[in-house]
């Protein structure tokens, strides 16, 4: 998306080139191979784990960090290895967005028309508020030393960064539909003056 907002603000004349289907069927299996790089280090590691523990995981998905509390070998070599690739594929992604966006940014300001900034900035904000929303509660949830308890912040930041940017993805992205705003005023009208 970073990508794609940058050559649609940066480089809109050569947009139908840059981002014909080859680029996009190329971006789209990087995506992939990376998923499925960093999940098949996470289940061979996991598979390859004696547990001894109990198999009760006070979590809302079989999440990783919780995995490898159930242990009875030592997990620090595998928890590094995934702290490296996890940190190494986040930066790198986060590294793409910003450097996107700075250059957008860049660009956005050199346009002389207030509603030039605003069609800009309308196209790249909700990208930004949903990715910000992931990145942040991820990192929270799986940054974080492994404790022996869940507590109640654990479950709220897996359900945060697993539930919330899919549902906030199409609200945030119609938003800028001109009828979906007009029902929702109607809706709050109707609301505010019902009460």
């Amino acid at each position: 998306m970073a990508y794609d907002r940058y050559i649609a603000i940066c480089k809109p004349l050569h947009y139908e080139i840059i981002m014909n289907r080859r680029a996009c069927i190329q971006m789209l299996a990087c995506a992939w191979a990376a998923g499925v790089m960093y999940s098949a280090m996470h289940t061979g590691n996991t598979f390859s784990l004696p547990f001894c523990h109990s198999n009760t995981i006070n979590q809302f998905f079989c999440e990783v960090p919780q995995l490898l509390k159930l242990s009875c070998s030592d997990t620090y070599r595998r928890e590094l290895a995934a702290l490296v690739f996890s940190l190494c594929l986040v930066l790198g992604c986060f590294v793409f967005t910003v450097v996107s966006y700075v250059q957008i940014f860049t660009a956005v300001w050199r346009i002389p028309s207030e509603q030039g900034h605003q069609k800009a900035f309308s196209t790249c904000i909700p990208h930004l508020i949903v990715v910000s929303l992931l990145l942040s509660t991820g990192s929270i949830s799986y940054l974080k030393p492994v404790s022996d308890s869940s507590s109640p912040l654990d479950l709220l930041a897996a359900v945060l960064y697993s539930v919330v940017p899919p549902l906030m993805n199409p609200v945030i992205y119609s938003m800028r539909n001109r009828e979906i705003q007009a029902a929702l005023r109607k809706l709050l009208y109707k609301t505010l003056h019902l009460e």
